[in-house]
This record gives C-alpha cells, sequence and structure tokens, in this order.
C-alpha cells in the first residue's frame, strides 16, 4: 500500500517496511537438511501401513512425531485421525496442509528392502496390506514441512494446521470415516482456514514435476447396486420362472445408454462401469436373484444427480419388462474435486520454485478422492508429484493401487518445498 504525504514543495511517496521473513532460499536448505528425516518416517510408514479407520500404530507413530516437535495433536478425530496446529509468531490467517494415512489391502510386490508384511482383515478376508498408493510419502512429506515450518514459525505471518485425514479410500462397509467425517467432527469450528493444500504423488505426471488443473481435476466417485429378483426354476425349463441372469444383462446394456445417450457428453465426461456380477450356483439352475455392482464418476453436480436416477428407472423399467423386480442401493462417495482458480495461479510459481520445472497442465482425471470435501467448504488446491525416476516413462510405470508402485524417495525432498513455499507465500503480506 502507498501512503500519499502532503507537503509544501513536492509530494513524497512513503512505502512501508518491506516484510523480513522466510525466503525462500531458507526453504529449500531446510528442506535438503530435513530430507533424510522424511525418508525415514517414509520407511517406516511403509513397513507398518494400516487399512482405512484401523490406522492406530500409524496415528500414535505421527502424533509421537508431533509431540517431538513440541506440537499439541488432537488425536481421535474420525476414529484414527489428527490434527495439529503451528502458531506463528506473526498474527496472520490460517492456512491447511493434508495429507491421508491409511493403505489398502494389496500384497506388496515391489522387492524393496522395506517392503510391508502386514496383513488384516478386510471384508471377512485375510488379506496383505501396502501403502500402494503413496500415503506413505505423503505422511511423510507433511511432516517434513511441519518440521521446517516449526522451526521457523518465530517469522511465520500466520497460522497452520496439520490435517492427518484416514479412510481416504473409504471406510469399512457400514462405518463412517474419510474428510466428511473429519470435517462433521468440527476440525473447521475453532478457526476456518482460508486455504488448504494436498498433494498426490503418481497419477501419470513426469517424474519430479507437479501437474495440476484448476476448477474440476478428480472426478465425483459413487458406488451402486443392485439386485434383480426373479423366480428360480430349472435351467432346462425357464418359461417356469423369471431369469433374472437374463435381465441383468439387458440392464447392464442398458446402463451405457444412460452416458451415451441420455447425458450432454460436450459438458462433462460421465463413467457407468460394473465391477461386479453375482449369481446362481449351478449350470442348469436359473437363480432366483443377480447381483450387479459397480461406480458412477462425474464431474457436473446436476449430471451427477440425473444419473444416480437415471440408473434406478433404467434397471426397474427393464426388469418391469420381465417380470422382475430390483433392488437398487445408491452409496454416495466424494464430491468432484475442484481447485479454486485463483488459489491454483497464485500457488504456481510455488510449486515450480519446488520442482525446478514449469507445472504441467493436466486433464480431469475419472480417478477420485475424498480432499474434494475440503474443497466444498474453503478454497483448496491438490496437485500431483510425479514419482517414477525422470528418465523413465510414467504412463509405462506401475500405477497407483498396483503391488509394484512405489516411491522415487529424491522427490520427496520437492514434495516438502512444495508444501512450504505454498504455505509461505500465501501467508506473506501483499
Amino acid at each position: 500500500m502507498k501512503i500519499l504525504v502532503p507537503c509544501i514543495i513536492a509530494c513524497v511517496t512513503v512505502m512501508p517496511p518491506a516484510f523480513a521473513g522466510i525466503t525462500p532460499e531458507e526453504i529449500d536448505q531446510a528442506a535438503a537438511s530435513v530430507q533424510p528425516q522424511v525418508v525415514e518416517w517414509r520407511r517406516w510408514f511403509h513397513q507398518h501401513p494400516e487399512l482405512s479407520n484401523r490406522e492406530f500404530k500409524t496415528s500414535a507413530r505421527i502424533a509421537e512425531i508431533l509431540r517431538g516437535m513440541g506440537l499439541e495433536p488432537r488425536t481421535g478425530i474420525a476414529h484414527t485421525g489428527l490434527v495439529a496446529v503451528i502458531e506463528g509468531g506473526i498474527p496472520g490467517p490460517l492456512v491447511a496442509i493434508r495429507t491421508d494415512i491409511d493403505a489398502l489391502p494389496v500384497v506388496e510386490q515391489t522387492g524393496l528392502e522395506f517392503a510391508s508384511t502386514a496383513r488384516s482383515e478386510y471384508n471377512g478376508q485375510d488379506v496383505g496390506v501396502m501403502h500402494a498408493c503413496g500415503h506413505d510419502s505423503h505422511m511423510a512429506m507433511v511432516l517434513g514441512a511441519a518440521k521446517i515450518l516449526n522451526d521457523m514459525k518465530a517469522e511465520l505471518p500466520g497460522s497452520v494446521m496439520l490435517i492427518f485425514q484416514p479412510a481416504e479410500e473409504g471406510p469399512p462397509a457400514g462405518e463412517d470415516g474419510g474428510a466428511s467425517m473429519m470435517l462433521d467432527e468440527g476440525i473447521f469450528e475453532p478457526r476456518m482456514p482460508e486455504a488448504v493444500f494436498g498433494i498426490h504423488v503418481g497419477i501419470g505426471i513426469p517424474g519430479g514435476q507437479f501437474g495440476v488443473k484448476p476448477g474440476p481435476m478428480m472426478a465425483a466417485s459413487d458406488r451402486y447396486q443392485i439386485t434383480v429378483k426373479g423366480k428360480q426354476t430349472h435351467g432346462a425349463r425357464p418359461w417356469d420362472g423369471v431369469d433374472p441372469v437374463v435381465v441383468s444383462a439387458q440392464i447392464i446394456l442398458g446402463l451405457q445408454t444412460i452416458v451415451s445417450r441420455q447425458v450432454d457428453v460436450t459438458q462433462a465426461p460421465s463413467i457407468i462401469s460394473v465391477g461386479r456380477i453375482s449369481g446362481g450356483i449351478r449350470n442348469n439352475v436359473i437363480p432366483d436373484k443377480v447381483e450387479i455392482e459397480g461406480t458412477i464418476r462425474t464431474f457436473d453436480p446436476a449430471m451427477r444427480d440425473y444419473i444416480h436416477q437415471a440408473i434406478e428407472r433404467t434397471a426397474t423399467s427393464i426388469a418391469a419388462s420381465a417380470g422382475a423386480e430390483i433392488e437398487f442401493v445408491l452409496e454416495q462417495g466424494p464430491p468432484s474435486l475442484k481447485n479454486n482458480a485463483e488459489l491454483t495461479t497464485r500457488m504456481i510459481p510455488s510449486l515450480e520454485r519446488a520442482s525446478g520445472h514449469p507445472v504441467v497442465s493436466i486433464q480431469a482425471q475419472t480417478v477420485a478422492e475424498d480432499f474434494a470435501e475440503y474443497g466444498n467448504v474453503t478454497p483448496a488446491l491438490f496437485v500431483f508429484l510425479g514419482n517414477w525416476p525422470e528418465d523413465l516413462d510414467a504412463s509405462s510405470q506401475p500405477t497407483n493401487h498396483s503391488p509394484y508402485f512405489h516411491m522415487h524417495e529424491p522427490y520427496m525432498e520437492r514434495g516438502v518445498k512444495a508444501f512450504t513455499h505454498m504455505v509461505v507465500d500465501y501467508l506473506k503480506p501483499p
């Protein structure tokens, strides 16, 4: 702000003193110094993965690390989540950085010396457990940024909320969890952050570079189940019953006409996929019911609502035409993840400083992330960080959720820098 001071001879422009705060060079040096600790944290998390809403050891380890920094984490949020706040030494706004902490029911096959051998129960089955989506790296990068920001808090013109969120991959059947539960339990009620930042590794971005898209970047994700109820009979006499297998086949084909013929494909993409069909026990017995289960991916809220209604209408009508009935169950997941356009533009220089590369402009992704819940209540920015060595073609490497997925650890330093630069650059006075 310029202050114009009137005088008799001439007008003199008096500028306020420059903000002598945390410099980019200090952040970069601190990120290099903390990198060995970040790697150590990541490897511990990788060797001790836990499934959604069961992240007890993970949560305890995070709390231990935060307390070692002199912070006082609030624990037990949304079952196993944590929140801590770094109070800056200079008055200013609150911003937040978030990481997910859960793993997946995947048997690791990376061959890493610190590979997971953990096992747990999932849907009644004994399963291997692995950080196959990079959440181990996310936790380590947030903790690295927390260490830097906490060490420099005397010069920080504002405060930082650290969010360690469980169940990003979805809570177990019949349970609540994830970002929506953390918000329902009031993590933003004392103070609403002006901005929330998140980073996800992988998703096909070139190694060590950041990718982002303003506006809708990831899809809303919903689960549906259609139970087709017919009448059981002998396979040799189908006319004595109502065949739910044939009806199910017709429903599956009918669902595809919703996204191809009933919604405006030029407005936004949408997907209806069938992932499971279950019915029958013998080759010559027509069963009394068949279950169809699948996923819906959308970007536009109105289109999302229409598709929900159209699936039930289509299945009901096709079943009725054959004398069958259906039961329709819909479980709504996270909404479409939308990056705040102004915040995205503002943080591009911070990301480029962190990686040493221009930020990659990406297309919308049909995968989902419940980080979207934070963006529904306050401006949010979620970016991707390429995790494979830059001399490899990321598109030909194992993807997230693969048993071969892992993180090229030197790039975590760039994630730490990105979190820290974004926070400091946002909090700097204009």
